[in-house]
């Protein structure tokens, strides 16, 4: 059964063609209302492509979808609906931030008692007086983001947020995308960072080449890698005998490092221990870790 009643987003064989390329290949995937979802993939994957056909710029060679429970073909039904900031905010540099989003709050016709809502929800009040040009890029984003949520949004489409920011205003955004998932919003939310988008999304839809490689809870794809368990040892000579103890305990092991990496989950690493130590050999550390997100994408995109 069709769930594009309850997803904010809701896509089947959507594809975008130029000339003999496919940018985007019949894609499909859902985003549950109410969470924080991760549209990512590498530069030039087509996310971009996708949110401009989410939000009517861009109209699909072929496939359908819905957003908010309205059909691709008829934007005007839902885009009052959704907020976007899609490139790097255009604001008078001049101008306060407040003076900025005042502008735009009556161009959109929007109420102006907002504006101050807004700038303390991005945790820019005590700056909403000082010029957008002394801002840091991190705050020049979070204004875009409260500018972006002006309408009152059910669904809010961020692409690349944390595009060339350094690494203070890549946390900055990324606590405020984490805040405001508590407000029942929606969020889409793409980057190539893809460290970032593990720390915060609840789903996740990865793409590369146009294609969806994977779409549904992050913690379950997580969860789906293979864990590992990493031995380190006092005397590197040990380290060999450690891949042959893993070895024939039925485990794949290889030394990285100048640690060993056991295929193995959390339950192997007692046995693992007390085996070591039946060997004579003193581990200084035993830790057992699962793939992050960015090795994940990477061994799903192997050609290996």
């Amino acid at each position: 059964m069709s769930t594009s009643q309850t997803a904010a987003i809701s896509v089947t064989d959507l594809t975008k063609r130029y000339g003999e390329r496919n940018a985007v290949d019949h894609i499909s995937f859902e985003v549950p209302r109410g969470t924080i979802c991760g549209f990512v993939g590498p530069n030039g994957a087509g996310k971009t492509t996708t949110i401009r056909m989410l939000l009517g710029l861009v109209k699909p060679t072929a496939g359908a979808g819905t957003v908010l429970g309205e059909p691709l073909t008829h934007p005007e039904r839902f885009l009052g609906k959704v907020g976007a900031l899609i490139e790097g905010p255009a604001f008078y540099p001049a101008l306060s931030g407040r003076e900025n989003l005042k502008v735009l709050a009556t161009l959109g016709n929007f109420p102006h008692e907002r504006v101050d809502q807004l700038l303390d929800q991005v945790g820019l009040l005590d700056r909403a007086g000082s010029k957008f040009k002394t801002y840091s890029l991190g705050m020049k984003q979070r204004l875009g983001i409260a500018a972006a949520l002006l309408p009152s949004p059910e669904l809010l489409i961020l692409d690349e947020p944390t595009n060339g920011l350094d690494p203070a205003g890549i946390q900055e955004v990324r606590e405020l995308l984490g805040h405001l998932a508590g407000y029942g919003l929606t969020v889409l939310v793409s980057s190539h960072l893809l460290s970032e988008i593990e720390a915060i999304s609840d789903d996740l839809v990865m793409l590369r080449d146009g294609k969806v490689l994977f779409w549904g809870q992050t913690k379950a794809l997580l969860t789906a890698q293979q864990p590992t368990v990493i031995a380190s040892t006092t005397n590197p000579q040990d380290l060999a005998r450690l891949i042959e103890i893993a070895t024939n305990s039925g485990h794949q092991a290889q030394i990285m490092n100048e640690s060993v990496h056991v295929v193995a989950d959390s339950a192997f690493a007692a046995s693992f221990n007390k085996s070591a130590f039946d060997a004579g050999i003193v581990l200084s550390s035993l830790v057992t870790a699962r793939p992050t997100l960015e090795e994940t994408f990477f061994e799903l995109t192997s050609d290996n």
